[in-house]
């Protein structure tokens, strides 16, 4: 099998179980990616680096592809030939998604790829040509980047005909944090608080995938109690997302009912999330070695019964809106995206298991304590609104009964270790399959304790461009409903 050279080649790296690394030329750059695909991989993240000046320069420059496959995670190391300037091969005809990561890529590092797709991702000084739809009757109707609600911005171009969508456009990159160059001014003992910013409602999974990193390139496995209590923080904040969610799908089919119910569902979990550790939202609780605190046997007792009963509301909300005829009609056959389409962009997490693409890191490359406590996964066909609402009932349903049973069989022990500073160069990847998909975080260590390079990366990059083609051939006023079905991170990829 063609990969199979790829992978005897690859060395061991550091963090998440089973990922491999890979130092490549430009044409072998190409031929992985090819393999990869015909094998059914996936694209996990495409990114640059240069050193940490915050200028572009000619030293210290690499294009790093990460993919997973049958057997684990591939990162494969392109590095340049000594001149300049530098143009590496491009990928988006074999995985589509790469294309807006190739173009974040030269805005960050100047590293720019041979596709045609050159226009600025995160520079909105310079022009920027939308892609015209001609026609009689055609016309645009432009929204954003500034939106009616309280959400970070992004610009929406529609080409229609009445109200049937043609084509649609997206423009993102409105906000750039410079959160690369930030890490680098941190210790990298201190890196996880900033990594559980990148996208907020998904800050267990970043900051854990940012710990797993480090914690490998540390030499140092956490103790058992922490894998299970950092498990039970990671279904926690997937299923106050999900209830969420849930609430505003129902309130954008006009079920007003829906969101007042999910959203008390959702403050009875935050309140029972404070009253254990101490936070509504967990940001700061995943640290290296473990958890920043500990839970006692009587919170988790407590906690366990909110969660019984929130999953037991949550199967009755659901026979409720399943048997409403208006909210069926409006979520059935809306934004369908065809299991074969997003098979062909790549579309991963939930989006891609309403899909039917059956990948879930907890599931393909489980870590402790999925190691121990198996998740079902759950899989949709339909690939529309009502197939992605079903996702999320499905997903909560099993976090439920993840959490019912990690809280009942917490291991006793220490709930963090100490994590000593990694050496100078040591390279670590983390990935956690967060609510939304799989978080990367791909990690470097300086001199003395520093940062030399983080990437994170967040599956909203994947996923974005999937929401262009689930509604062509819909009417604009059901975008609003589409678009929440796929609740993509603006954040995450506005690094």
């Amino acid at each position: 099998m063609p990969l199979r050279r790829w992978w005897d080649r690859a060395q061991p790296v550091t963090g998440a179980p089973h990922v491999r690394g890979l130092g490549v030329g430009a044409e072998e750059w190409l031929q992985v990616a090819r393999d990869v695909a015909a094998a059914g991989g996936v694209l996990h993240a495409l990114w640059a680096s240069c050193a940490a000046t915050g200028e572009r320069c000619a030293h210290e420059r690499a294009v790093y592809g990460a993919y997973q496959t049958d057997g684990g995670v591939l990162v494969v190391e392109l590095t340049p030939p000594d001149e300049a300037p530098w143009i590496y091969p491009g990928i988006e005809d074999i995985f589509p998604a790469a294309a807006r990561m190739q173009r974040s890529a030269h805005d960050l590092s100047g590293a720019r790829s041979s596709d045609p797709d050159v226009r600025p991702w995160l520079n909105h000084d310079r022009p920027y040509e939308f892609v015209r739809v001609d026609g009689e009757g055609v016309h645009e109707i432009a929204v954003g980047p500034v939106h009616a609600g309280t959400i970070e911005p992004g610009h929406f171009r529609f080409s229609v005909v009445g109200e049937k969508v043609l084509k649609l456009e997206e423009r993102l990159g409105y906000t750039h944090k410079g959160l690369e160059q930030r890490f680098t001014a941190l210790p990298i003992l201190q890196g996880h608080r900033l990594a559980a910013r990148v996208s907020g409602d998904s800050a267990v999974a970043y900051s854990w995938a940012y710990c797993q990193a480090l914690e490998g390139m540390s030499g140092r496995t956490i103790p058992p109690r922490a894998a299970w209590l950092r498990a039970v923080c990671l279904e926690l904040e997937r299923l106050a997302n999900h209830l969420g969610d849930l609430g505003a799908l129902g309130n954008d089919a006009g079920f007003a009912f829906g969101l007042t119910q999910f959203s008390r569902l959702k403050e009875d979990l935050l309140r029972a999330t404070a009253a254990a550790f101490g936070r509504r939202y967990l940001f700061d609780i995943v640290v290296p070695g473990g958890l920043a605190s500990d839970l006692s046997a009587e919170a988790a007792r407590a906690l366990a019964d909110v969660v019984r009963a929130v999953c037991a509301e949550t199967v009755e909300l659901r026979d409720i809106y399943d048997e409403h005829e208006g909210v069926r009609d409006r979520f059935t056959g809306t934004g369908r995206l065809e299991p074969e389409r997003a098979a062909r962009l790549g579309v991963v997490g939930l989006v891609g298991r309403a899909s039917g693409q059956a990948r879930d890191v907890r599931v393909d490359l489980p870590d402790a304590p999925y190691t121990e406590v198996p998740v079902t996964m759950v899989v949709q066909h339909g690939g529309d609104v009502a197939s992605r609402v079903a996702m999320r009932f499905g997903e909560a349903h099993e976090s439920g009964r993840l959490l019912t049973s990690l809280l009942s069989g917490l291991p006793h022990g220490a709930h963090a270790a100490e994590v000593g500073v990694p050496a100078d160069g040591a390279f670590g990847v983390g990935l956690i399959e967060g609510w939304r998909g799989p978080v990367l975080v791909a990690l470097q260590a300086g001199p003395s304790g520093s940062i030399r390079r983080c990437h994170p990366h967040d599956p909203s990059w994947q996923n974005w461009p999937a929401l262009e083609h689930a509604i062509m051939g819909n009417i604009v006023p059901d975008f609003p409903l589409i678009n929440k079905s796929f609740n993509l991170s603006y954040s995450g990829v506005d690094l």
